[in-house]
């Protein structure tokens, strides 16, 4: 969409899913409309919003305009959200509620504004955009004792990076006299008629009484100077969620419904397994909420290395960019005692979006994989991939449901990305469903750590251009020995045996030295300030940890391994 095309949504905008800047920063998906009703897709998902930005509510008209989305979009995992779904979608529906506002032409009683003003006695309020350590420290503590939904849940987790992407963003904050954020709200100015409240935390550790009716004064009094017409609440939720809204004057005005379901595959699933597998989605058809309950058993991670220079310690440690094991006990262990934590990229899900639709953009005239495999190789790498196929591969319940298009990821896409493409759908295939780097990555964000990628998505994008296409090529005819590879890669890994891992007979297209060797360098400058503070946690490719060891050494660091 163009900012013309974002600020007419913007305009006409009745719900706060029609912030078309804020759901792109969000989800990491891009707008479209169609007539009246705004969409957000991205690789394989797309949500639909049946709140028409002009009209009256219309479920068939709705109905019609996401038949046209999903014909343009080829979506596979599909949520709908609108007053009234279509009758078709009924069967899908897996939630009820209404949306509560505030008109602000309403007056506030006087117990409210007593409480608020009892409260500012002990609390400075301003409205910023930055989001600080003090802001980690609060929505660490608050998402720790708080049971939230997943897509609350995900909207603390990304803040910050929103904060960043979506200039109508803002934070309410409540200051205590000693300088600890005793509570905090984020907001949504961008609609044109109202201001959304998105979410709102306060602290126990530096609790001050009624610092969130302070801020929901203040919030009232934002969207009054802003000349709104009233204030988005949000959903009802729950029952003490509801008699806080209500108490400040909100009152149900929009029903709302939302349906989740699978439409038919995409034509290029292939490529969008990448993106999938980079998401910790496996490829299987099942609900996100079916994932999680089936995320893999805990290992101790043991590729981690303690640093220390000076007294002041960090830690370094060697990730599998896929795995088929979960390392979340041990990585909670280590954050507690960092305040910082680098990968060697940004892995939010809208620089994954960014990698991936370079990969998909081949140069005209490239070459393309599939020329310089014979069509032998080729059908070997398919039936690698993709398992059994046919009548009877169906019939006894051996064939992939919806296996990736090969050929069209080898002809279509850019060198490097049909290799992920290939190799993470065969992965899927074998049950590896996790990420070391993502998990560890989200995390962090979970915990209130501040989370940094070492190299810029361009230089990623470079690295990746680099990998020689013959490396790919013969990694891709080996493909009959993958599964052994595999095996003889978990068993190391989960050793720490860094030797063992990377001393196999398959040649990683990703091992060389453009890959590993060149870049070595750059992180070890770019992470030195946080490791000489102390305090910080680096995640690399274990392939990095050879030389890195050596240069950390060389450097002044002590370098030990954990046991």
């Amino acid at each position: 969409m163009t900012p013309s095309d974002l600020n007419a949504v913007l305009e006409d905008a009745t719900v706060p899913e029609h912030s078309a800047v804020f759901m792109r920063a969000m989800s990491g998906g891009e707008p479209f409309r169609i007539g009246p009703y705004l969409f957000v897709a991205a690789q394989d998902w797309l949500l639909a919003i049946g709140y028409p930005l002009a009209g009256a509510d219309d479920s068939e008209g709705f109905d019609r305009a996401l038949s046209a989305a999903l014909n343009r979009t080829h979506a596979r995992d599909v949520w709908a959200v609108a007053p009234t779904l279509p009758e078709r979608l009924q069967a899908h529906c897996r939630d009820r509620d209404h949306y509560y506002t505030l008109p602000l032409a309403a007056v506030l009683s006087a117990r409210l504004e007593r409480l608020a003003a009892r409260a500012s006695v002990a609390l400075r309020v301003e409205e910023d955009r930055s989001f600080t350590a003090a802001h980690r420290r609060l929505w660490a503590e608050f998402t720790g004792r708080v049971a939230l939904p997943a897509n609350v849940r995900e909207l603390f987790a990304r803040t910050e990076a929103v904060l960043s992407q979506a200039p109508g963003l803002s934070l309410l904050n409540a200051w205590d006299a000693n300088g600890h954020l005793a509570a905090c709200l984020l907001i949504d100015s961008a609609p044109r008629r109202f201001l959304s409240y998105l979410i709102g935390a306060h602290s126990r550790i530096h609790y001050t009484a009624h610092a969130s009716d302070l801020l929901f004064r203040e919030m009232i009094r934002v969207a009054r100077r802003q000349g709104k017409e009233f204030v988005h609440l949000g959903l009802g939720v729950n029952d003490g969620i509801r008699r806080f809204k209500t108490k400040w004057g909100g009152t149900p005005s929009l029903p709302y419904e939302m349906a989740e379901w699978q439409a038919a595959e995409s034509l290029r699933a292939g490529v969008n397994d990448l993106m999938r597998m980079l998401a910790t989605m496996p490829a299987a058809s099942m609900s996100k909420r079916e994932y999680f309950a089936t995320l893999p058993p805990q290992r101790p991670f043991r590729m981690l290395w303690e640093i220390t220079r000076n007294a002041r310690r960090s830690w370094i440690g060697g990730t599998a960019h896929f795995f088929c094991y979960s390392f979340d006990s041990s990585f909670r262990e280590l954050f507690e005692k960092v305040e910082t934590v680098l990968f060697e990229g940004p892995l939010d899900q809208a620089s994954l979006d960014q990698v991936a639709e370079v990969g998909r953009r081949p140069e005209p005239g490239a070459p393309r994989l599939i020329d310089v495999m014979t069509e032998e190789e080729i059908r070997r790498l398919e039936r690698v991939v993709c398992g059994p196929r046919g009548f009877w591969a169906r019939l006894l319940g051996y064939a992939v449901p919806h296996p990736p298009d090969v050929r069209g990821v080898l002809s279509e896409t850019r060198h490097w990305m049909a290799f992920f493409s290939t190799w993470t759908s065969y992965l899927a295939r074998q049950g590896w469903t996790q990420s070391v780097d993502l998990e560890a990555w989200q995390l962090a964000q979970d915990m209130g750590r501040s989370v940094r990628g070492m190299e810029t998505i361009a230089e990623q994008i470079e690295t990746l251009e680099g990998i020689p296409t013959p490396r790919i090529v013969n990694f891709l005819r080996q493909c009959e020995r993958w599964g052994a590879y595999l095996k003889r890669n978990v068993r190391a890994y989960l050793k720490g045996d860094l030797d063992a891992m990377l001393g196999t007979s398959i040649e990683f297209p990703t091992r060389t030295e453009l890959v590993i060797g060149r870049r070595d360098a750059r992180f070890l400058e770019r992470m030195r300030p946080f490791i000489e503070a102390g305090g910080c946690a680096v995640f690399v490719g274990s392939a990095h940890m050879l030389n890195l060891r050596p240069m950390l050494a060389a450097a002044g660091f002590s370098v030990r391994r954990c046991r």
